[in-house]
């Protein structure tokens, strides 16, 4: 981009080559997971810790979220799309969802019930079930609607927010930042949350933008970003992820690295951001001399082996479906 030559570039550390060598084998760990292949790395460290992969969407998390939440077989009205989406995130957690599924039935604008749900809930928490995932926090939302339980101030947020003139304004909005404005105006929704948000509603019908429209970095990724370059130079945060996506291509090849996409589509911003905050992780032992923000010292997360097999699955509008297909 032409802002880019404008502006004193920023000065990388050694942690940038890391981040495209950590890309390029998570990305390889993922095929080698497909292929059934004997080994998935040679890298002690991603064999022993936990990472997100490298694109955002082939998350175990995001794959039954794109499957089962928003394309699940059924007549899912967009109004019940849009309720399900932020249902299932605030939450974050498929055995959560899977518990309201057995107790409602589909879930949908008309099945979903502050009082019932609520209950179910309680019920889980008592009986000393995580119904939240560890991946976002989430403040309570007590000051704002007054219940003591978390949850319960959540189902009270989406029972004021999920609404026909809400989805209304969502579907007008004429950019992936116009999305993330409407949802930064929903009490407890902070600037990482509302865009992750953006993004999982990105992947269904309801909206259809690029991913290459607009970041937002959060706290791991600057982490990450801290690590990756010792000076800024005149880039903002945001345009160092815009900048990294776009040069992708070069970096995979100076570094000699065959970077495999994902049948044919290149890391995106979000994707790009992402892998900063998991550089971040991965250089504590890597790299235990540079420090971030948080100068956080160790990964906390062990790598442990899922059995079920995911059958993957992207928004049917990126078209790379069928490649799947074909090579399956």
């Amino acid at each position: 981009m032409d802002i880019f030559k404008r502006k004193k570039e920023p000065t990388p550390s050694i942690v940038l080559d890391t981040y495209w060598k950590f890309a390029c084998e998570r990305q390889n760990v993922f095929f080698n997971r497909i292929n059934n292949a004997n080994s998935l790395s040679v890298d002690e460290i991603l064999l022993k810790h936990k990472f997100t992969n490298a694109y955002r969407a082939s998350d175990r998390v995001s794959q039954y979220l794109i499957k089962d939440v928003i394309y699940s077989k059924g007549n899912n009205s967009e109004l019940d799309t849009f309720l399900r989406i932020l249902l299932f995130k605030i939450f974050n957690k498929i055995s959560t969802w899977e518990l309201l599924q057995s107790e409602i039935g589909t879930v949908s604008f008309k099945s979903f019930n502050f009082k019932t749900i609520n209950r179910i809930l309680s019920e889980a928490k008592n009986s000393k079930e995580t119904i939240y995932s560890g991946a976002y926090i989430m403040t309570s939302g007590k000051s704002i609607f007054g219940f003591d339980s978390k949850h319960s101030n959540h189902l009270k947020l989406l029972e004021k927010h999920i609404t026909p003139a809400f989805l209304d304004k969502l579907i007008s909005s004429k950019s992936l930042k116009g999305i993330y404005n409407l949802l930064l105006n929903i009490p407890t929704f902070g600037p990482f949350l509302a865009y992750q948000y953006t993004i999982d509603l990105n992947y269904s019908e309801l909206i259809n933008f690029s991913e290459m429209d607009f970041v937002v970095p959060g706290p791991g990724a600057r982490d990450g970003i801290r690590k990756c370059f010792t000076n800024l130079g005149d880039y903002s945060e945001t345009d160092i992820i815009r900048w990294v996506t776009e040069k992708q291509e070069t970096e995979f090849n100076r570094l000699g690295l065959n970077f495999k996409t994902l049948w044919g589509r290149p890391l995106q911003l979000i994707d790009c951001q992402n892998l900063f905050c998991e550089t971040d992780k991965y250089a504590r032992v890597a790299h235990p001399d540079i420090q971030g923000i948080s100068d956080r010292k160790r990964i906390k997360q062990i790598y442990k082996p899922v059995s079920k097999k995911i059958d993957y699955f992207y928004p049917p509008k990126w078209g790379i479906n069928g490649i799947i297909a074909q090579n399956s």
